[in-house]
């Protein structure tokens, strides 16, 4: 049985019937105080669990951007489900390095775990978000074991890819917004893999998306994933490489192009009801 881990409640505020928390613990894998996010939908107790969907948000975030900037709480409610987010990084590891660049170090953890001396007992986002925090939270929290999705938007879109395609059967659900589909032909990729797994570009491989779906054979993993047409990252994101590499392996994916649509949070909060609504579905089927 796995230690049991003592949560500090940072914050508390009711919204749409349930609570938005925020809480902290020493995080092992992370070797750091780290925090995530926690709504609580109104009808959620120990008598009664619920469904929980996992958010991984992108580059530059927190845990808090997500949960005042998309206004998913209203669906979460509605649909009787929590929703956890974890910070995208470490925090005050006193790297070297680790504060000068916005899209690499602390707010840019890609959600792999590292393999560099610099960054190696720290950087792994990958087993936390996979291994710890599902622990701790079904350890601390209301929800039902093994009813468990993921989703993310940008960095965090990568991220819910890679977990889902890494541990068939692990979650129901896999969405994700504007995601990072092909970080191996991405210049923000290469930046942070180089930064955090070296050279080896056959470590890269275990982190990209469109290779880890080419040769999936695990259960239905219900992928969408929602893309604006006007983003201006486009060429960091490459999601036709994802889309052709799902259509050669025969995995299922509701790829949607919404046009006029940028990257942020505008254009999250406007479908993520949508895949609240699908993530709830699925997970109480």
């Amino acid at each position: 049985m796995a230690e049991s881990v003592q949560l500090k409640l940072v914050s508390s505020v009711k919204c749409f019937g349930g609570m938005q928390n925020v809480y902290s613990f020493f995080s092992k894998q992370l070797q750091c105080e780290t925090r995530f996010s926690a709504y609580i939908p109104p009808k959620a107790d120990t008598q009664n669990p619920v469904p929980v969907l996992y958010w991984l948000s992108g580059l530059t975030c927190t845990e808090e951007n997500f949960i005042i900037k998309s206004g998913f709480q209203r669906y979460a409610s509605e649909h009787n489900l929590m929703v956890v987010g974890p910070d995208t990084s470490p925090r005050g590891c006193n790297i070297e390095g680790e504060d000068a660049n916005w899209d690499f170090g602390t707010g840019a953890g890609f959600y792999v775990d590292a393999t560099t001396e610099k960054y190696k007992n720290n950087y792994r986002m990958y087993s936390y978000v996979v291994k710890e925090l599902p622990t701790v939270v079904e350890q601390n929290l209301p929800v039902i074991k093994d009813a468990r999705s993921i989703s993310g938007h940008s960095m965090g879109g990568h991220g819910a890819l890679i977990c889902a395609l890494k541990n068939p059967g692990f979650y129901k659900c896999a969405t994700a917004f504007a995601p990072i589909s092909n970080p191996t032909a991405s210049t923000w990729g290469v930046k942070c893999f180089t930064g955090y797994l070296g050279d080896s570009k056959e470590t890269w491989l275990e982190y990209d998306a469109t290779v880890l779906v080419s040769k999936y054979t695990g259960p239905d993993l219900h992928l969408r994933i929602d893309q604006g047409s006007v983003d201006p990252f486009m060429d960091h994101l490459i999601p036709n490489n994802f889309v052709e590499a799902c259509k050669k392996a025969g995995v299922s994916l509701d790829y949607r192009l919404h046009d006029g649509y940028e990257h942020g949070y505008m254009f999250v909060g406007t479908f993520i009801g949508e895949h609240i609504k699908l993530h709830s579905d699925i997970l109480r089927k």
